[in-house]
């Protein structure tokens, strides 16, 4: 499935507009992750286990959203983007969305 950040893709034409789909993720370290942060955040630089855990809930809410548009007839999804947020102090949501669509052939 081909998903980007554009509008449109050079060669194709967009046949079918399938409508908005999502991805979503909610991911919570755990205790002994938590620590380790708190006690990196004191001497600052890079928080290696919450970079970590947000490439892979990154890369889960993209499998996702592709799985979503394949369900609703879609082979490409436009206007890609990624939205992220915490929920309460120990777990963040993130979010792929975009537009499902049905691209034709390249011409």
């Amino acid at each position: 499935m081909l998903v980007v950040t554009t509008e449109n893709v050079p060669g194709h034409q967009v046949v079918q507009v399938k409508g908005q789909v999502f991805g979503v993720v909610v991911r919570s370290r755990g205790i002994g992750g938590n620590v380790m942060a708190g006690l990196r955040s004191l001497v600052g630089g890079e928080i290696h286990e919450y970079t970590q855990m947000l490439e892979e809930a990154r890369r889960h809410a993209l499998d996702r959203l592709v799985a979503n548009a394949k369900l609703m007839g879609a082979n490409a999804v436009l206007m890609m983007r990624f939205d992220s947020a915490e929920i309460g102090q120990t777990m963040s949501e993130i979010v792929a969305y975009g537009t499902a669509v049905v691209l034709d052939p390249p011409t």
